[in-house]
């Protein structure tokens, strides 16, 4: 029997792999499995070299558990191990200090395993003792049994092992007693070993016999040895993509299509990326893709492998170049991890443009599922949008699709304005903005539909990529001022009586909690409507914007901004100042003529101290200046009290400001009421 002390440079090894690396305890499993996954390899390349001539039988690696003796075993029949490569490869890791191990890996406890070596070591994160009960494939190896309680003492002995191979024999400590119920040792199987290469057995398949579970002589095999990503595109049938699918992602819908990733130089890349449907939530499709290294289940998290957008997408990588096991900052500088992430992100926009040059009508069948995916490409790398650009679509109201370039081509000519901008209009519900939408195609114009999660930040992007290009929203103005052809009309009105419209529709506006209305008067037709409603477009952006970006919710706070358009050519609006004028024209003309005199006045005050300093005035010139501005205030009182006494009692006003209102989802609770009723008496 031989005795002796890890070769380690600190006592507190032990203690240190249980306490920063417990909160990845389960990774011990695929450790120790992988680790028999490599033994049984090493075996089949000896055999195909001629270095081992013996039969090589059975390389079915068992997983088993004994409960009651409160062990967890994994057995395989690879090369095993002589008592000298025991004393090599498990009695001596190289420390160089436990201070700097934990300073530099604390964070990382997957990356703490692969980067010492201490794959097999994981095992004492569940383990009160350890043994390897192992015997070499050389001729005449004598089995040897090594013991470890998890100090840095251990013990080798002579033992009987009828085969080749290395069992490994966990005695779970009583904290861990979870890896001792076969559904989780499966369930971890399953996650970390499904698509190793050597086949892995769980005890036996059971079946239902006399109304109980009874075991089988099946082995219960746990993994798919050959899996998708590694076999030939030219073997594979759509069906057998769209079933290996299924079996990753029970209960999904159906993906668009996918891409086979095949790649040996300049680094190894294999694996199947899927594109799901995905119309709305995109955090829900996040971390769907598998990496793998050599077959083995790393992680799902492979933010820092792949492009942010590419996130959305599912499937598996499987790539023996990515650096594992260290830290994430090392990750995101790693050269090799940037080749690969341009390689997938080329790939991807590579079979895009392919389907569309092929399979054009079907592309624009998917697109309202594929283009929350393209745009938040297209915004978040500027490489991809450099190639989405001749493949991603606009579609209109009317639901045709077309690219950018043959939009612009079928606009150019009519929605060029005065200054030689080219208008993009468009939608984002086409059943609230039916009317602005009648307005435009009434002119002969073309209206996007752009009703998508992303299009907000989209139109932005785009606006900064199209040359002299400007994207306006239907309801944003009224037609006539969105693709200015010259400077317009003017509404054959008085400036008195534009006043006086403006102020009487003002005051008969309702108020509306976070929203704010500004009056205008133009000239818009006869057929046009009476009254319409506007929203800047700048304003409405900004306040989209800051429900994605939490660095502008500053404009979230903001009222909601829109104009009310009086069209002065239409024949209600006409009446509505005929009948104001023969209301007020009498009661008005002493208030006109009063603030025409306090105005005169407040100029000439403002004329006398125009050059001079504060401590200049009087106190005599201040107490008139004040004097005066409360007389034109008292008399503008008057006037709007006058004009919204006439807005009160002229139904038409009312319910012409609602209807405008209920157009843009703006009338709600008692004002809705109101003007049901009023409605009905007007009928």
């Amino acid at each position: 029997m031989q005795k002796g002390n890890i070769g380690i440079t600190t006592e507190n090894i032990f203690p240190v792999i249980k306490k920063f690396l417990y909160s990845d305890h389960e990774i011990f499993l695929r450790e120790i499995v992988a680790n028999a996954v490599d033994a049984t390899q090493k075996l089949k390349t000896l055999a195909m070299r001629g270095e081992f001539k013996g039969e090589q039988g059975d390389l079915t690696i068992r997983v088993s558990i004994d409960e009651k003796a409160g062990t967890l075993t994994v057995s395989d029949n690879g090369i095993g191990m002589t008592a000298e490569e025991i004393d090599k490869y498990i009695n001596q890791i190289a420390f160089s200090g436990a201070s700097e191990f934990l300073e530099k890996y604390k964070d990382d406890a997957s990356a703490i395993i692969g980067h010492f070596g201490l794959g097999f070591y994981s095992t004492f994160m569940v383990s009160k003792q350890v043994e390897i009960l192992t015997r070499s494939y050389r001729e005449d190896a004598q089995a040897v049994r090594w013991t470890c309680d998890g100090t840095p003492a251990y013990e080798i002995a002579e033992a009987e092992r009828a085969e080749r191979g290395t069992d490994i024999i966990l005695h779970i400590d009583d904290e861990c007693k979870e890896f001792l119920q076969k559904a989780k040792i499966e369930s971890l199987l399953r996650k970390y070993c499904r698509f190793l290469p050597i086949p892995i057995a769980l005890g036996k398949k059971t079946e239902w016999k006399d109304g109980k579970q009874v075991e089988t002589d099946e082995d219960n095999i746990i993994n798919e040895t050959h899996p998708l990503w590694m076999r030939t595109p030219s073997e594979l049938k759509d069906e057998d993509y769209l079933q290996f699918y299924r079996d990753l992602y029970p209960m999904q819908d159906e993906p668009l299509f996918w891409i086979h990733l095949n790649v040996d130089f300049p680094f190894t890349l294999t694996g199947v990326l899927y594109f799901p449907r995905i119309k709305q939530n995109v955090d829900i499709h996040r971390n769907k893709i598998q990496l793998y290294c050599n077959q083995v289940f790393v992680t799902d998290q492979v933010e820092n492998i792949v492009p942010d957008f590419l996130t959305l997408l599912h499937g598996v990588i499987d790539s023996p170049d990515i650096p594992l096991n260290v830290s994430r900052s090392y990750l995101q500088s790693d050269a090799n991890v940037k080749k690969i992430s341009g390689y997938i992100m080329k790939k991807v926009a590579d079979r895009l443009q392919s389907i569309f040059n092929t399979e054009r009508p079907e592309f624009e069948k998917k697109w309202d599922d594929l283009k929350l995916f393209i745009h938040y490409g297209m915004l978040s790398e500027e490489d991809f949008y450099g190639r989405a650009k001749d493949f991603a679509l606009l579609k209109d109201i009317d639901g045709k699709a077309f690219t950018y370039e043959e939009y612009r081509t079928l606009i150019k000519d009519s929605q060029t304005d005065k200054d030689d901008n080219l208008i993009y209009l468009y939608a984002n519900d086409k059943e609230e903005q039916w009317a602005y939408i009648q307005a435009a195609t009434d002119k002969g114009y073309s209206v996007l539909l752009m009703d998508g999660q992303l299009d907000t930040p989209l139109v932005q992007m785009l606006e900064t990529k199209f040359e002299k290009s400007r994207f306006s929203r239907v309801d944003a103005d009224t037609i006539d001022k969105l693709i200015r052809k010259d400077d317009g009309l003017k509404p054959n009105l008085t400036e008195a009586q534009t006043e006086n419209l403006s102020s009487i529709f003002r005051s008969a506006l309702p108020t509306i909690p976070k929203t704010e209305f500004m009056v205008s008067t133009e000239a818009l037709g006869d057929a046009s409507a009476p009254v319409l409603i506007t929203q800047s477009e700048y304003m409405r952006r900004m306040k989209e914007a800051s429900r994605l970006q939490t660095g502008m919710s500053f404009y979230g706070e903001m009222p909601d901004m829109y104009t009310l358009v009086l069209n002065a050519d239409h024949r209600l609006v006409k009446k509505i100042v005929e009948d104001a004028d023969a209301a007020l024209s009498e009661s008005l003309k002493p208030i006109e003529a009063e603030l025409r005199g306090l105005e005169a006045r407040r100029s000439a005050l403002e004329q006398q101290t125009k050059d001079k300093k504060p401590e200049e005035i009087s106190d005599d010139v201040r107490k008139e200046q004040t004097e005066v501005q409360d007389a034109i205030s008292e008399q503008q009182q008057k006037r709007d009290a006058l004009r919204a006494e006439f807005a009160g009692k002229n139904l038409v006003v009312s319910q012409l400001i609602d209807l405008a209102l209920l157009q843009n989802g703006l009338l709600r609770g008692e004002a809705l009421a109101k003007f049901l009723k009023r409605s009905v008496e007007m009928i």
